[in-house]
């Protein structure tokens, strides 16, 4: 029975925070503007900064609330709960309700943070401002702190399975945002307020 929260976790994941709430404001699918992406980074594009701020409470507690959950249930220290973080960051990824297609995980990623560790969940969010604030790059943001999650997550939580979660989320997230790594690279990224595609 406990490796049900596993399926459970990928099925929160996979709602579509960024369409529901497009749909619940009367606004456009964020997927036909902007980047085309389901995201807070896209929702505040295409609808605005109240719709951004829903989009992306909703996305983080699509992390959150399954590893509350799983830490709930299961025995402390049980694998499972990184399993059932990973789900739902999939889920959000790769949503069965979208034909397996989503966001890129940012704020869904920051959730499972915050329920495992709120140490390393504000030195996250700490990088991911500061990189912000010099760059107005918010995938420069996302791409930085999530590297520097398992060494957080070392330093701070001082558990290395906490850690190899944190390297494979990283990973995950890199690997969505490779797009925007090659216009991060050539210069041609979008800034944060700007209305070019990211």
């Amino acid at each position: 029975m406990e490796w049900l929260i596993i399926p459970l976790a990928y099925i929160l994941g996979s709602l579509p925070s960024g369409i529901i709430v497009a749909r619940l404001m009367g606004g456009m699918d964020p997927r036909s503007g902007g980047s085309g992406n389901i995201g807070a980074t896209n929702v505040l594009r295409t609808l605005g900064k109240k719709a951004a701020v829903a989009t992306l409470l909703a996305d983080a507690a699509k992390g959150l609330i399954p590893v509350l959950i799983a830490r709930g249930l299961l025995p402390s220290g049980s694998p499972l709960v990184y399993f059932a973080a990973g789900a739902a960051i999939l889920g959000h990824d790769f949503s069965f309700l979208l034909r397996f297609k989503g966001g890129k995980g940012v704020a869904t990623t920051f959730g499972t943070l915050i329920a495992l560790s709120p140490a390393v969940a504000l030195l996250c969010l700490g990088t991911w401002i500061s990189v912000v604030v010099v760059t107005r790059y918010s995938s420069a943001g996302a791409l930085t702190s999530a590297a520097m999650s398992p060494m957080f997550a070392l330093f701070m939580a001082r558990d290395s399975g906490f850690a190899l979660f944190c390297l494979a989320a990283a990973t995950l997230l890199a690997w969505l945002h490779r797009e925007n790594i090659r216009r991060l690279l050539a210069g041609t990224e979008s800034r944060i307020g700007e209305k070019k595609n990211t």
